[in-house]
Parts: structure tokens; sequence; C-alpha cells
């Protein structure tokens, strides 16, 4: 079975409006001057694929090319495994989703997440795309990287707004951080632990200038977590975030600089 997803162009003959795109399930168009579309897709196994062909065929479509688009290098989220007292934080790889998959799908994990996995084979097609492993390291307990697999958390580098004389100073000077843990490891300190050194990364090894969190508002452990690590609370909005069963709820907005790191 694949652990990985696959990209495929497919090129038919005439083209095609740019509502089809919604009808195929916003697949990618790109219309070319011979009178070809091409369509990109990216599945996670051949069931898949041959849906999508077959929703071609029911449209009348004159397929006219299937290639497979050789998988793009994943750049780790970090470069090499960072290790605390009792953790060790690694890049994430295709074969970690199923040990994630295992408490992300859990309704007490997943209450606060932006989605909620439904089945192994689709969670495993977005785990395994490569914004998402570029951006996600593994929380292992132990030092040995090959260890228990106990959470993940999220390292996404941006720019931070700048007038267009300085825009080269803020490129990649910021970060977003998450974290999620498996609930047989809470009480323990490991996510502050974990966060902690993922924060001292930040600014110690990588040298941002800012980094930034956010959370629901009825989300007490984790906006309790920012400020144990010194973020300072900059956002509140009201009724803003539209939770899937609670319905409309405030948000949180955390953020900690490179100055104040590591907090007094």
């Amino acid at each position: 079975m694949s652990t990985t997803s696959t990209t495929y162009t497919i090129t038919i003959k005439g083209h095609l409006d740019d509502h089809w795109s919604a009808w195929l399930d916003d697949l990618e168009l790109t219309r070319h001057d011979d009178g070809t579309t091409t369509l990109t897709v990216a599945v996670a196994d051949q069931a898949q694929l041959h849906g999508v062909l077959a929703g071609l065929r029911d449209m009348g479509a004159v397929l006219t090319e299937l290639r497979a688009r050789a998988p793009e290098p994943v750049a780790p989220a970090v470069e090499r495994p960072l290790r605390t007292e009792r953790l060790t934080l690694r890049a994430a790889t295709a074969e970690d989703a199923d040990a994630t998959w295992r408490f992300r799908r859990l309704e007490e994990v997943s209450e606060w997440l932006t989605g909620h996995p439904t089945d192994l084979e689709s969670y495993r097609a977005k785990f395994t795309t490569p914004d998402r492993l570029s951006t996600t390291l593994i929380i292992v307990l132990g030092d040995d990287p090959a260890g228990p697999v106990m959470g993940d958390l999220m390292l996404r580098r941006g720019d931070a707004w700048a007038q267009s004389e300085v825009a080269d100073r803020g490129r990649g000077a910021e970060a977003e951080i998450g974290w999620v843990l498996d609930p047989g490891y809470t009480g323990h300190g490991y996510a502050t632990e974990a966060v902690r050194e993922l924060l001292r990364h930040c600014f110690e090894d990588l040298g941002l200038h800012r980094v930034t969190a956010n959370c629901f508002f009825d989300n007490d452990a984790s906006w309790r977590l920012m400020e144990r690590l010194g973020m300072r609370r900059e956002l509140h909005t009201v009724r803003e975030s539209l939770h899937r069963s609670r319905g409309w709820l405030d948000g949180l907005g955390y953020a900690i600089l490179d100055d104040e790191w590591p907090p007094g």
C-alpha cells in the first residue's frame, strides 16, 4: 500500500471552462494554445486516479496523455534532530502518517484542530504532501529518533510585512508554530518541553525575529501553554472562528520576539 501521494498530469482534447475544475474536485486546469487542456491531480492510490479518469470519461473528454510527475524533493522541517532532556524532535517523513493518525483521529484531539480526519487513506494523502512534510516535526520520547511517536509540531516560516525598500530584510523572518500531543502522554509537561525547544530553535538556530501561534479562546490548555513559555497575547477576536460543533467562537493570537527570548 502506498504511503505517499503521486501527482499526475492528464491532457485531454479541447479547452475546459473553469467550472469543470469544481466538478472535478478543484483540479488545476491549464489550457494550451494547441487546443488541449492539462489537469494536475495528486492521488493517494490507483483507485483514486481511476475515479478521476472515470469522471472525465463521463463528461465525454478525450484523453491524449497521462503522465506521472516526478516527486518534488521535500525540504525537511529541521536539518537535524533537536533534543531535550526527555524528547527528540525530528523532521517528519511519509512513514509517520500512521503513527500520527492514531492520535489525531481521536475526538478529544481533533476538537481543536483544523480538520477531523475520518479515514486513514485520505489522512495519509494529506500528510505526505511536500508542504505538510516540510512544516512538520515529530515528537519522539527519548533520544532515539526511531522511538515512540507521541506528538507532532508545525513550523511554518514566512515573510514579515515590510516596506518595499527593506523587504529583503523581512523575508523568512517570521514563523507560525503549532502542536498536537497524544493524550496518552499528557500531564507530564512534554508539550511545554517540546514547544520550548521549538522556540529556542526558531530564535537561536534560525535567527527569526518573531514567532506566532493561534488557538480558539475555549482551548484553555493551548493558550495557557503559550503564556507559560512567555508568549504575549496580541489578538482577541470576537466570534470570528467557526467551530464544527460549537459554532462561532472567539480566537486568540500570541507572539514572542527574538529579544524577548528566553523569557526572564
